[in-house]
């Protein structure tokens, strides 16, 4: 695919997001990103916040069956009626994960796991067959970085060599409208930068005790009868794709 420059193009669907889905297409040229997204539960008090888990996942494709072009970042916009909660939560330090297997990175740091999820690609060498690869993902609640809450992002592959991936995430406060918060994750590359990232999926959520009381690491409150969320991805060829989750909830009695 040799599309080139900056194109933003997105189509919400509308049947779904009133049905109480939250799902939308993304679409440049030949380039289609399909979303999902979502919290549970739904039904969350008004004035006050409540625990929630968060979940999503993506994939990418092209209309002609190429490759899709690699990802460059993934850049998402949360709504502010919520708050991230880590306190007592054991943190994890990067240099825990370094050259880490999955089971070996989750051992490392049990306590500070705060998300789970799994991520696939397709690795094209030149002149080579297609091959896939795939990893579960794992986020660890990290140090604070400036403040703000951070979370690392780990996977593990052996194609083309046994491979670790740490990604470290900055969960900055931001004010923008209905947003309060922002992430920004650099993609790594895969395979010396010739695997193309396809599809993934995360659930991110935890609940612990800490001196006796009940803390939960995503908390919200329907304020306004629904949350939402913007996301961007640009792709390294120069193509930014960005749309918006809005996610109804209900007010509990």
């Amino acid at each position: 695919m040799k599309k080139k420059g900056l194109i933003v193009a997105a189509i919400v669907l509308p049947l779904l997001l009133a049905a109480g889905a939250s799902a939308m297409i993304l679409r440049a040229g030949p380039l289609i990103v399909e979303a999902e997204g979502g919290f549970k539960p739904t039904a969350l008090p008004k004035h006050t916040d409540a625990p929630i888990t968060l979940f999503g996942e993506g994939k990418a494709t092209t209309v002609s069956g190429e490759l899709p072009p690699i990802v460059k970042t993934l850049d998402i916009e949360f709504d502010k009626h919520g708050h991230l909660e880590t306190e007592g939560l054991e943190v994890c330090k990067a240099s825990k994960l370094r050259a880490t297997t999955v089971p070996q990175a989750r051992k490392a740091c049990p306590g500070a796991i705060v998300g789970e999820g799994s991520g696939k690609a397709i690795v094209q060498f030149p002149e080579q067959s297609p091959i896939p690869v795939s990893s579960p993902i794992t986020l660890f609640n990290g140090p604070k970085k400036g403040g703000d809450d951070t979370v690392i992002a780990h996977a593990y592959t052996t194609v083309p060599a046994p491979t670790t991936f740490i990604v470290p995430i900055v969960i900055e406060k931001i004010h923008n409208g209905v947003y309060g918060y922002r992430t920004i994750a650099e993609i790594p590359k895969i395979a010396g930068g010739y695997g193309h990232p396809i599809s993934g999926h995360l659930t991110v959520g935890k609940h612990w005790t800490y001196k006796g009381k009940k803390h939960s690491y995503v908390n919200a409150r329907c304020e306004t009868g629904s949350l939402q969320a913007k996301v961007g991805v640009t792709f390294q060829e120069g193509t930014f794709l960005t749309g918006t989750f809005v996610k109804r909830c209900s007010v509990r009695g």
